[in-house]
């Protein structure tokens, strides 16, 4: 079976990622450790560089998985911490309908603060090819919120190799796996929340162009 294929972006260059983003690689390297192959590859970004980032967010992958600020202030964005790099999901959206591409993971998460509430959902909605599970946040979260969810999140993920599911659906199912085993771990409710996205009808235009 083709292995998962993981795109971890981080938009901001911010030292204040390096903890999640180096755990989240460790874990996925501690996953591949327990087969005698690879189960799952990696693509790691790092990049203020906005042609990049879009790229990387529109690379066809199992789980996109981005780690920034979750700003709403003006229209939702990923913002570094210093302000110098902002990536706003309606310049995403005019990119997809100027290339008639956008996200294709069957997973997103949008690792930053407040990323699940509905203004985000809409927002991302318009930059997808196809039905998708996206998993936000909630409240504010910080690297102890990332790293707990994000090691049950990639734990679940390969305790099968998901015969008969789609990407989305694997991705829905590791996403309630990793809340109860946060929940449990934790023994506070879990700030990540799964919600199943389906193309707006502006992505859907800019498909057909």
């Amino acid at each position: 079976m083709k292995n998962r294929l993981i795109t971890l972006v981080d938009l901001g260059l911010d030292s204040s990622f390096d903890a999640s983003m180096t755990f989240v690689q460790g874990v996925v390297g501690n996953v591949n450790a327990g087969w005698n192959e690879p189960v799952i590859d990696v693509n790691f970004v790092r990049t203020r560089d906005h042609e990049t980032a879009f790229s990387a967010l529109t690379t066809p992958s199992t789980v996109l998985h981005v780690m920034a600020h979750g700003d709403h202030s003006e229209e939702p964005s990923f913002l570094s911490t210093d302000g110098r790099t902002q990536v706003s999901l309606s310049a995403l959206a005019d990119w997809f309908l100027d290339r008639q591409w956008g996200i294709s993971s069957g997973v997103v998460i949008a690792d930053g603060c407040k990323t699940g509430i509905g203004k985000w959902q809409r927002a991302i909605r318009d930059c997808l090819q196809d039905d998708i599970t996206y998993i936000g946040t909630s409240t504010v979260v910080g690297w102890y919120e990332a790293t707990v969810f994000c090691s049950a999140f990639y734990g679940a993920l390969i305790r099968n190799r998901g015969l008969g599911k789609s990407p989305a659906e694997q991705g829905w199912d590791a996403a309630n796996r990793a809340i109860s085993a946060y929940e449990t771990l934790t023994d506070a409710r879990c700030p990540y929340k799964p919600v199943v996205l389906t193309p707006s009808r502006r992505a859907l235009r800019s498909l057909t162009g």
